[in-house]
């Protein structure tokens, strides 16, 4: 981290930045999702435990190699892919009239 907060309100500030960019960033991940959809033949196409594995397996090395803490960036991953995973589940049966 290079920069050193003077107060609570700064922290605040720059954690809002960062969430401003992540829900950003979830934004377009959400559409990636959304084309990925029409790729897949079948429900469990969509929910791929192999593929969830793989990336949670990319994500903690990223953890690791960032800084971050493995184990967080797992938890959150996993809930965050099994809400995505609900949200292709729903645009797959809109495509498939499933």
């Amino acid at each position: 981290m290079d920069v050193r907060c003077t107060s609570i309100e700064e922290v605040r500030t720059r954690i809002d930045h960062i969430d401003r960019d992540l829900v950003t960033l979830l934004a377009r991940r959400c559409q990636w999702v959304a084309q990925a959809a029409a790729f897949k033949k079948t429900t469990d196409d969509v929910r791929a435990p192999a593929r969830v594995e793989q990336v949670i397996a990319k994500v903690r090395g990223i953890a690791e190699e960032t800084g971050a803490s493995p184990e967080v960036v797992e938890r959150v991953y996993r809930v965050m892919i099994a809400a995505f995973i609900d949200e292709e589940l729903q645009v797959h049966a809109g495509l498939t009239g499933k």
